[in-house]
């Protein structure tokens, strides 16, 4: 492991997964569920992955913004355990939904919204860097090569992409 590999491992990283998509192009399959909670492969739910990449990872700190119909992700994931995530002082998993506050909107009027209405939960533990992540999407990544390239880069902010060619 090179010294780059052991300063990652030893930042504090926290993950923002957003998880409140309707997902309507799944038509019945998010019927009464958000797409994260959609099942996949019998037992797994969408977010599985995302989370599992945060773990394997070494990113045990973790807020999950929901939205639309958040009961059965809320229930799949409760505090954690099937992840190790259900840490009390080391950060571990926190599901937070919108609300009233200083906006004049119960719900978050887009991917940035979401993460600008949770700003003092973000901060809490004082990270030094943030992984916004998507909690309806299906891929393994080690995010420690993403934060390792971002840090050699000097960046102030990091998008991961992959290359598609449209034929």
């Amino acid at each position: 492991m090179s010294n780059v590999e052991k300063d990652v491992k030893s930042m504090k990283i926290k993950a923002v997964i957003l998880a409140g998509g309707e997902g309507t192009r799944l038509a019945t399959l998010t019927a009464k569920r958000a797409k994260p909670a959609v099942p996949f492969g019998g037992k797994y739910r969408i977010i599985d992955f995302t989370l599992s990449n945060c773990v394997n990872s070494g990113i045990f700190d973790v807020l999950i913004l929901t939205q639309y119909r958040p009961h059965s992700l809320i229930d799949h994931i409760a505090r954690g355990r099937p992840w190790d995530l259900d840490r009390t002082f080391t950060g571990g998993v926190q599901i937070l939904q919108p609300y009233k506050g200083y906006f004049d909107t119960d719900w978050y009027a887009g991917t940035a919204d979401a993460v600008i209405q949770n700003m003092n939960f973000l901060r809490n533990g004082r990270p030094e860097y943030v992984l916004i992540l998507s909690g309806d999407h299906i891929y393994q990544m080690d995010y420690d090569v993403l934060v390792q390239f971002h840090r050699e880069k000097g960046a102030d902010c990091t998008v991961c992409t992959i290359l598609y060619c449209i034929e």
